[in-house]
């Protein structure tokens, strides 16, 4: 049975502001000039090209944000998932080996399967020295472990908000610049060129749309990956909490 489209779906939700930001930009605008008698003498079209020319210099690092955003979203996609960060079977078996304080089995285990939270678990595993267990020193390394194997991952998804956050403001700056340069053109010439007034107020408002278009997708997807690496880091918590507690178990049944 064919899968219906279901526009709630992340993917689905980049599919389609990347189809309508297409839309807007490279759909032909056919502007019509009438003659004095009312009939149409001229047809021009706005090709996706000229309004990137039209937006002035603001388009230029959009479209360097606008890649930045694309490509981030594509490696968030990939590297926010759960098998990226712990298997399953691994974790069962370390805790197995820790449940019957087997430091060195649960040393190889986490050796052989190299994840974020095998790494985590090895941390806390370096403490312990000989026959000697600090239990509370072996809590620490792990969440030390924790921070360090964590960070870096949410610093590359707050890239996606620094990008939501500058791009509509670079299209307000642009809008402003395009915006001085039309009340420039009445102050030199009046209004007796429309067409250079036009071309400024252009520049203007296609800055302006062109920064929201990068931004307001750009923040769903900080929020959305923002949540999936929350729920990611919560299983992750899980699985240190029951290997703490299956260590503690075991050296109290020794």
């Amino acid at each position: 049975m064919k899968t219906p489209f279901n526009i709630t779906r992340p993917r689905n939700i980049l599919f389609l502001f990347l189809f309508l930001s297409a839309a807007v930009f490279a759909s032909a605008q056919e502007n019509t000039i009438p003659s004095e008698d009312g009939a149409i003498t001229e047809t021009t079209e706005t090709s996706f090209l000229h309004m990137i020319a039209a937006g002035g210099w603001a388009m230029y690092p959009l479209g360097c944000l606008s890649f930045a955003g694309f490509a981030l979203t594509i490696y968030n996609f990939i590297a926010l998932r759960p098998q990226s960060f712990f298997d399953d079977q691994t974790a069962q078996a370390v805790r197995e080996r820790l449940g019957l304080v087997d430091i060195e089995g649960a040393k190889q285990t986490c050796t052989a399967t190299p994840n974020p939270l095998t790494r985590i678990v090895s941390h806390g595993l370096d403490s312990i020295r000989g026959n000697k267990i600090d239990m509370e020193l072996f809590k620490e390394r792990l969440e030390a472990g924790s921070s360090k194997e964590l960070a870096q991952p949410f610093v590359i998804i707050n890239y996606l908000s620094i990008i939501a956050s500058i791009a509509p403001m670079l299209g307000l700056l642009g809008t402003v610049s395009g915006m001085v340069k039309a009340f420039n053109s009445i102050a030199t010439v009046g209004m007796g060129q429309p067409d250079l007034l036009a071309g400024n107020i252009s520049e203007a408002l296609i800055t302006t749309a062109t920064g929201m278009l990068i931004g307001i997708p750009t923040m769903f997807f900080f929020f959305y990956f923002k949540n999936r690496y929350g729920k990611i880091v919560a299983d992750m918590t899980m699985y240190l909490n029951d290997m703490h507690g299956e260590l503690s178990h075991g050296m109290r049944s020794k």
